[in-house]
């Protein structure tokens, strides 16, 4: 397109000259043809230097100050997130009185966290459970090494527990993360605190 500003100087020439808006923008499409300013610009731009204006640059476009995202603000989110990583942006607006897209901007541009969804694992065990589990390992692989015949010996018998599930959604299970903090793991199936064993 042919320079704006050489447009916005011959609207004021012709304002100088005396002609009307609608004249000047008959000139402006004789002159630069497809490329000239539409009627709507070339009337604002005209009565702007009618009102007194010299410049026929464009003003300075100052940017609407963010009133919601204050340190105050931000420091909030921050503690409450980190109190429970699962609220919701729904949660944090009802609690602290923030828009949802003030609540939006403070996670993702100031704190820079995501909502990722807990992966999957089969179970998840405590650390005293892992460490007896890599025990008794241990012992069997010894029992092994000095009796060749351990195996024979071993008398196996089955148990079942069935178990209430508490099912969660995978929504409800995903929680803020920042860049540096690990993702959140889910057993497949997490048991409730009702169970019943039955033997073999």
């Amino acid at each position: 397109m042919a320079d704006l500003r050489e447009q916005r100087v011959c609207i004021k020439f012709c304002f100088e000259l005396g002609k009307t808006a609608a004249e000047t923008h008959q000139m402006l499409k004789q002159d630069f043809g497809e490329n000239s300013l539409g009627q709507t610009q070339t009337y604002k731009w005209y009565k702007r230097f009618k009102n007194g204006r010299t410049l026929t640059d464009d003003d300075d476009r100052s940017e609407r100050p963010s009133t919601g995202t204050t340190p105050e603000n931000v420091a909030k989110v921050r503690d409450l997130i980190l109190q429970d990583r699962r609220l919701t942006i729904l949660d944090l607006c009802s609690t602290l009185g923030l828009s949802y897209g003030t609540c939006q901007r403070i996670l993702s541009e100031e704190l820079n966290m995501r909502r990722i969804a807990a992966k999957f694992v089969p179970r998840l065990l405590q650390n005293e459970q892992k460490q007896h589990r890599l025990e008794v390992c241990r012992e069997l692989q010894q029992e092994l090494q000095e009796d060749l015949n351990f195996l024979s010996k071993v008398v196996t018998g089955d148990e079942s527990w069935v178990y209430g599930y508490d099912l969660e959604s995978k929504q409800q299970s995903s929680q803020w993360k920042s860049p540096f903090s690990h993702r959140p793991k889910k057993a497949i199936q997490v048991c409730s605190s009702e169970r019943r064993q039955f033997m073999s």
